[in-house]
């Protein structure tokens, strides 16, 4: 194991040394968090009693997106790894490809779930209600295993990809739908009839719906429902990651 915890370390040292990369990467989440937020609160009338605004509402959608587009994204490390040679240098030590990829995969996974702590944070000061100590752990359990599930996804497409370029559009082809069909944004209960089954196959609802239950006590899914598909597609994605990168070839 000493592998994985020499690859998790070298992705935490290399995502804190680079602070651009660390202000950068909040922007986007910031945006949506505020323009849509304070942009729609008014507007958006929540089903149910719960009692929450659209800003409390849309806050664990933001960090699930936050974690989903930094661990998916980081992926392109291998790519990286590949053209300046420290792939084929670690492909040739003494230790299997499986550990390789689990060291890659929890690297980007603690660096998204950092992210999306820091949105977590930040969202105190514009209207979300400090949740009790077990919902902070349920919350950050969800992000990381949308974290781990998504970064393993990330690095089956970059082991079969030589050109950074090409990965981002690919990964942006396939990372907005997934965002946009998981309830993010909009309660699963008010879209149409025909989108709902759609939303379901999305493995994202499920880490929505955890953060969701986690910082605000209500969700559309039941959280064990969330935490046993969601923690299946994880280990789905860990077993296809570990598959491609093992065909790696430098």
């Amino acid at each position: 194991m000493d592998i994985v915890y020499t690859l998790w370390l070298r992705s935490l040292k290399r995502f804190v040394r680079s602070k651009s990369r660390i202000v950068g990467s909040l922007g986007m989440p910031l945006f949506f968090l505020l323009a849509l937020g304070f942009g729609l609160n008014a507007v958006v009338d929540m089903p149910g009693s719960s009692g929450e605004n659209y800003i409390q509402f849309l806050i664990p959608g933001i960090i699930a997106m936050t974690v989903l587009f930094t661990s998916v994204f980081s992926g392109i490390q291998i790519i990286w790894d590949k053209q300046f040679g420290f792939l084929k240098e670690t492909l040739v030590a003494p230790v299997s490809r499986l550990e390789i990829m689990l060291g890659q995969t929890f690297g980007g996974a603690t660096t998204a779930v950092i992210q999306g702590a820091f949105i977590l944070v930040l969202s105190l000061f514009i209207g979300l209600s400090l949740p009790s100590l077990t919902g902070f752990v349920i919350a950050f359990l969800f992000m990381a295993l949308i974290g781990i599930c998504f970064a393993a996804l990330g690095i089956a497409i970059a082991s079969k990809m030589e050109d950074m370029h090409g990965y981002q559009l690919i990964m942006n082809f396939v990372v907005f739908p997934i965002f946009g069909l998981s309830g993010a944004l909009f309660p699963i209960s008010s879209l149409p009839e025909w989108l709902i089954p759609l939303t379901l196959l999305d493995p994202l609802t499920y880490g929505v719906e955890g953060i969701r239950y986690g910082l605000l006590g209500t969700s559309a899914i039941h959280p064990l429902v969330c935490l046993g598909v969601l923690g299946a597609f994880t280990a789905v994605m860990i077993s296809i990651g570990a598959f491609l990168f093992k065909k790696t070839s430098i």
